[in-house]
């Protein structure tokens, strides 16, 4: 991404040395993870980072501060950007024929939202410590029962329910303010 597109390299007010920095810092990490949600769109990815920074300059969120964290919040705002190009795109007609394009294009969403929910829980997750990851994946994501998971483990039932339940108390804080919500 061209850096002269965000701000003069001689920014003369501080919220445009405030917005070129924070492009300088949390730009490259920011492109390659728009990029990897579009599936490699590097135009498109370069359109959903400008509007980012536009809307963290409309509303004056260019530094850390007052319990707020700059780099999650345009991540945040990033994606959303990148769902609401996808369900534009979805609303437009469809230019080529075929019978099938109504049910491909919800899966389509559907996928994307997996993709997405998956990146997230997989950020999530890692607050975790290891062992408690580790009896999440032999019991969910394995589709295990809390005896099959110990038997797997080697640990007693006992810890692995307990290991689960503390688990989850956990992650549901993790996913939400990631943005998701909790049903469990």
């Amino acid at each position: 991404m061209n850096l002269s597109a965000v701000g003069s390299a001689c920014a003369v007010s501080p919220e445009e040395r405030a917005l070129r920095d924070l492009y300088l810092k949390h730009g490259p990490a920011l492109y390659s993870y728009v990029v990897r949600l579009l599936d490699g769109d590097a135009h498109r990815a370069e359109d959903i980072i400008q509007e980012t920074l536009l809307r963290c300059w409309k509303s004056k969120n260019l530094t850390d501060g007052e319990g707020m964290a700059v780099r999650p919040w345009m991540f945040r705002v990033a994606r959303n950007l990148v769902i609401d190009t996808h369900r534009t795109r979805l609303v437009r007609p469809l230019e080529i024929g075929g019978t099938n394009w109504l049910s491909d294009m919800c899966a389509e969403v559907d996928d994307i939202e997996r993709m997405l929910s998956s990146m997230v829980l997989h950020d999530a997750l890692q607050e975790l410590s290891p062992a408690h990851r580790e009896v999440l994946e032999a019991t969910f994501f394995a589709d295990r029962t809390t005896q099959q998971a110990a038997d797997d483990l080697g640990i007693p039932r006992g810890t692995v329910k307990s290991r689960v339940h503390y688990a989850l108390r956990i992650l549901k804080p993790a996913l939400q303010k990631r943005g998701m919500a909790v049903y469990y």
